[in-house]
């Protein structure tokens, strides 16, 4: 719905104001390829169940590292990338990231969807999910079990429906908002620089989860609050530290680089 692709321009543009004129990033086109179809949400249409990314962070838990070391990976393969200069692995990696660390941060997305899906799905893992059908219709001991799964699922108020229409109310809110905001301050370079990435995005993530802002959307829908906070707050955090793990790799590139 152009939410990934509203951000990535927006941190772009911060990212330059970073940089000189004369040091490579991918260019915001080349970054927008690797969204959409080919994006993280693409494979999820390509190939359901296989290789699929698996963007949902419990910020409760201490031990929900998965999507934390994803980000890490992204981190490292494009800071290889800058270093080798290989512009298409580059662009690539900077989109992936981009897009798991503001799914990360989204709260639609700090729903404990595994948990629920294993008990919908009667103890089955994410890998059984391999086919579009079995991925759009749950299963049942019996067909009256069934419809109830997929109503808890997929009807009013249900699991998905309420994802969806979480992030229906931040895109339309996003389509005629004017962000401000959205640099990262001079103490976050320091830290950057003196403690690295994740520091920044635990912080981000525990500020946005203090919001509540998907459990007022259960409660009470899409709010004038919630439009407040998603214009000031909490799309302005995901630009900025998208843009603040970009340029953690640009340096890292530059260090190896010696420049």
């Amino acid at each position: 719905m152009g939410v990934h692709q509203r951000i990535d321009k927006h941190a772009h543009k911060e990212l330059r104001k970073l940089l000189n004129r004369r040091q490579y990033f991918p260019t915001t086109k080349d970054i927008l390829h690797f969204e959409g179809l080919n994006g993280p949400d693409g494979i999820k249409r390509k190939s359901p169940g296989q290789d699929e990314p698996w963007h949902y962070l419990d910020p409760t838990d201490s031990n929900d590292n998965a999507l934390r070391e994803m980000i890490l990976d992204h981190m490292h393969n494009l800071t290889v990338a800058l270093y080798k200069n290989n512009k298409q692995r580059a662009a690539f990696e900077a989109s992936w990231l981009a897009h798991a660390i503001t799914d990360g941060l989204t709260p639609a997305h700090h729903f404990p969807l595994e948990e629920k899906l294993s008990e919908l799905r009667d103890g089955e893992g994410l890998e059984t999910r391999n086919t579009t059908v079995k991925k759009l219709v749950l299963p049942g001991k019996n067909r009256r079990h069934q419809l109830r799964n997929n109503w808890e699922f997929w009807g009013a108020k249900g699991v998905m429906t309420t994802h969806f229409t979480f992030e229906w109310g931040i895109a339309t809110t996003l389509a005629t908002a004017r962000l401000k905001n959205t640099s990262p301050s001079s103490n976050d370079i320091v830290r950057l620089k003196n403690d690295g990435f994740m520091p920044l995005f635990d912080d981000a993530l525990h500020n946005i989860y203090r919001l509540k802002l998907y459990e007022e959307f259960n409660r009470a829908g899409w709010t004038r609050r919630l439009a407040r906070e998603t214009k000031a707050q909490l799309i302005p955090e995901i630009v900025k530290i998208v843009t603040l793990a970009w340029y953690s790799c640009h340096l890292k590139a530059a260090a190896k680089a010696g420049k």
